[in-house]
């Protein structure tokens, strides 16, 4: 069995904060990683920490891409086969070979809160991507379509649970406790080997 992670957040900027109004939602970004320690993650966004455009595929790194000190977030965890897993990755792994070539789905973000199915070719929006990737590789069952799926809806997931809850500075030292003590595990077994 191998592990995907979904991490969800609701950052500072004007973005979150419109979407967050319009919905009340929690979160308001979604994020895929294939990786224990968080990284990398895998989304569509601002490609810059300070500037709404130009957007599209990107990679994030917990400590570095979000702005402001409280942003809630949420970390959850699907267990996949080996098989879905390669299938997941293979996905992702295609994307960003072409990265300059995928785009943000504003429109499509629009249509999402109307209730509009919205699909454009490469052309996504976080939690669309994020979905579109697990449906795909099988890694969920989903009925609803990607194109619709709010960050939110990735909370409702039955193959998911929660494993972290809470701030994402808070997330952050934890990481950083856990990194620590395996690094410390990797140095004292290989001095023993020595």
């Amino acid at each position: 069995m191998k592990t995907i992670y979904i991490v969800l957040i609701r950052a500072n900027t004007l973005l979150s904060k419109v979407i967050h109004g319009l919905t009340g939602d929690s979160y308001t970004h979604a994020s895929i990683s294939f990786c224990d320690r968080l990284y990398p993650l895998y989304s569509f966004g601002r490609k810059s920490k300070n500037e709404m455009f130009p957007a599209g595929l990107i990679i994030e790194d917990l400590e570095r891409s979000f702005i402001g000190e409280t942003i809630p977030c949420a970390v959850y965890r699907l267990q996949v086969s080996d098989d879905v897993y390669k299938l997941a990755v293979n996905e992702v792994s295609i994307m960003m070979k072409e990265q300059d070539k995928f785009y943000f789905n504003t429109v499509g973000l629009v249509l999402c809160k109307l209730g509009i199915p919205y699909k454009r070719s490469r052309h996504y929006f976080c939690s669309h991507f994020v979905s579109e990737i697990l449906t795909r590789s099988k890694a969920i069952s989903n009925s609803k379509p990607s194109s619709l799926m709010r960050p939110s809806d990735l909370l409702e997931l039955p193959e998911a649970s929660c494993i972290f809850k809470g701030e994402l500075k808070h997330l952050i030292t934890a990481k950083s406790s856990y990194d620590q003590c395996i690094s410390s595990a990797v140095s004292t077994v290989s001095q023993a080997f020595v």
